[in-house]
């Protein structure tokens, strides 16, 4: 009977490592799918930002500064690597993109050209999408690390090196009032 009884307690301890590990894999899984919403909407934005800026350019030529920045920060964006430093750089962006569209306020042949009006549009869209996965992801990071740092799901999570996801987060100068020269 004793060995019928550990053979159930070995196979229900099993199960329970199977069940967890499992909610780990579909966490970790989770966080990946959520970033890749994010890499898609950061480029559909990084894909508006030359369009953007050759419009604004033929009627603000003198605006010189909004319009590199606005350059450098989408090609810094690029090539960061890492969840922190994305963030930071699209923080940056984002900024600078605002300065971009203010622009229009000071140019009224701008503010009423169809194109510039087209790509505004597309721009608040995509910055509406890009703000729900980048509430959907910090979730998904925000479960996955409760979950690796909650026990039973710590027992497994550090000898399967299941590590910390880092939450996608403005940096101090992104949350800062956009200061825009005219």
């Amino acid at each position: 009977m004793t060995e019928w009884l550990a053979g159930l307690a070995v196979l229900a301890l099993a199960g329970l490592a199977v069940w967890v590990f499992n909610q780990l894999v579909r966490d970790r899984n989770q966080v990946s799918a959520a970033w890749s919403d994010i890499d898609v909407q950061l480029q559909r934005r990084h894909d508006l930002v030359p369009n953007l800026v050759s419009t604004v350019k033929a009627y603000a030529a003198h605006e010189r500064e909004t319009l590199e920045r606005v350059v450098a920060e989408r090609n810094a964006s690029r090539k960061a690597r890492g969840v922190g430093e994305r963030a930071r750089h699209e923080g940056a962006l984002e900024q600078s993109l605002t300065g971009l569209v203010a622009l229009a306020e000071a140019y009224p042949d701008l503010k009423a050209s169809e194109n510039f009006a087209q790509l505004s549009a597309q721009l608040s869209e995509v910055e509406d999408h890009l703000q729900y996965a980048r509430r959907f992801y910090n979730g998904s990071v925000r479960q996955y690390n409760t979950r690796i740092q909650q026990f039973p799901h710590l027992l497994l999570a550090r000898p399967f090196g299941f590590a910390e996801a880092e939450f996608f987060g403005a940096d101090a100068d992104a949350r800062r009032a956009t200061a825009i020269a005219l």
